[in-house]
């Protein structure tokens, strides 16, 4: 017999608990769906970042990885159709779309549609409280989803009997991704230190397996295997930022609409400025503060951002420049590299003060006093903002106060009336 494993965000042949199950009908034809709607809100960096992963799932696979592209409600049935099979294997898909996209392509099926697995350790909706109902707030979620526990992760299989179809020719890219790189990059990761240097973008001592984590080159079950075994702050500091990605991902399959909404309905009131002038110098990297220019510069030229510095600028244009935190957050998934709908919706809306278990809006992020205490010589800001590389130390933090720098703006708005502002606003919808 015959089976499809329809690979999505699981592009990897370890821990694969679908693919396992797919096997067990004997062959398997191994098919990626280049769905358009999902390319085309995807930007160049998410383009080349998958393109990069399926070349390499491809080649582990001795090159036999179907590529077909289509709506999936179409090509999934025709090519299950096309090679007899007898079910479509899938990692179970909990984002709005996904679950829309994966209920058609199942009422067009001839064969059983089976979900097996996740690209969580514990998939969403799956954690409760007391009263059956989902968490608000994430320390008890935490508590909770630890208590839950997860399966360990499976092995690789030996080998799997890969059946060929006419496939599209792959995307070219020059990234390095895939499972391998995945692991090896986790593996020489020194997590003791995550805890200390997590928010210092100067020391570039990230992990960076947002990207991997995406793609589901690796499952976060692995990560949290290793994590067990090596006791220390870093990997509990780690464990709990795994644990919030899945906290974001079941608030959005519990309220769909969060995508795009704020979660607290009273925003829904609160007075934003029409992007412009200023929304367009917060993408370019040219608001005159150095902190946020040199994480919105990384940001076009990688692909990537320190975690304390998307805080950083995500606060300023919700709070300095009184943009919409939509506007930021679609540009975020234009952008990035690890563009995920969840952790960047429902991240954002923590920024913004209009999420679940979100920042005080009262709490504003001093751009210039984040950038003098996360970044203290200036190493980063140096780094992406080269008009800045003649101001010694932190001095480049403020050059205002040092003469300036050429060809570097002035600052756009007043930091100290802005966050009058901000919070006028906000007091006007709690009243």
């Amino acid at each position: 017999m015959t089976a499809v494993m329809w690979f999505r965000r699981d592009l990897r042949l370890g821990d694969n608990p679908a693919l396992l199950d797919a096997m067990t009908h004997g062959r398997v034809l191994g098919l990626f769906v280049v769905d358009p709607l999902l390319w085309g809100r995807s930007g160049d960096p998410r383009r080349d970042q998958l393109a990069a992963s399926l070349r390499s799932l491809s080649e582990s696979m001795g090159g036999r990885l179907v590529v077909r592209r289509g709506d999936p409600a179409t090509v999934v049935p025709a090519i299950a159709a096309e090679v007899g099979a007898a079910s479509v294997h899938v990692s179970a898909d909990y984002a709005p779309y996904g679950q829309q996209r994966d209920e058609e392509v199942e009422a067009s099926l001839k064969c059983p549609l089976v979900r097996t697995g996740s690209p969580y350790a514990v998939a969403p909706r799956r954690v409760l409280n007391q009263q059956g109902r989902s968490y608000q707030v994430f320390t008890p979620y935490f508590k909770a989803w630890l208590a839950h526990g997860w399966r360990q992760p499976v092995e690789a299989p030996e080998r799997v009997q890969w059946i060929e179809a006419e496939s599209e020719k792959l995307p070219e890219s020059s990234q390095v991704a895939g499972e391998q790189a995945a692991l090896e990059r986790w593996r020489a990761y020194d997590v003791a230190a995550y805890d200390d240097e997590r928010d210092r973008p100067d020391l570039d001592s990230t992990s960076r397996m947002s990207i991997p984590l995406k793609y589901g080159e690796i499952h976060p079950r692995t990560m949290l295997a290793d994590l067990a075994r090596k006791r220390s702050a870093g990997a509990e500091a780690y464990r709990r930022e795994l644990a919030w990605r899945e906290f974001c991902a079941d608030l959005l399959a519990r309220h769909p609409h969060a995508a795009w909404k704020p979660l607290r309905p009273e925003f829904d009131r609160m007075q934003y400025d029409e992007p412009g002038e200023l929304l367009e110098a917060w993408q370019e990297g040219r608001t005159g503060f150095p902190f946020v220019d040199a994480g919105m510069r990384q940001l076009a030229a990688t692909g990537f951002m320190h975690n304390r510095v998307r805080m950083v600028v995500a606060s300023f244009l919700v709070k300095d420049l009184h943009v919409h935190w939509k506007f930021g957050a679609r540009w975020f998934m234009r952008a990035l590299r690890d563009g995920d709908l969840a952790s960047n919706s429902l991240n954002w809306q923590w920024v913004a003060g209009c999420g679940a278990d979100a920042a005080p809006y009262f709490r504003i992020f001093n751009p210039v006093g984040q950038g003098l205490k996360f970044d203290p010589d200036g190493a980063y800001v140096r780094r992406w903002v080269p008009e800045l590389r003649d101001l010694d130390g932190r001095t480049a933090h403020e050059p205002w106060k040092h003469g300036g720098a050429d060809g570097y703006p002035d600052p756009v708005v007043d930091h100290a009336e802005a966050r009058s502002e901000a919070l006028r606003r906000y007091a006007a919808i709690r009243s």
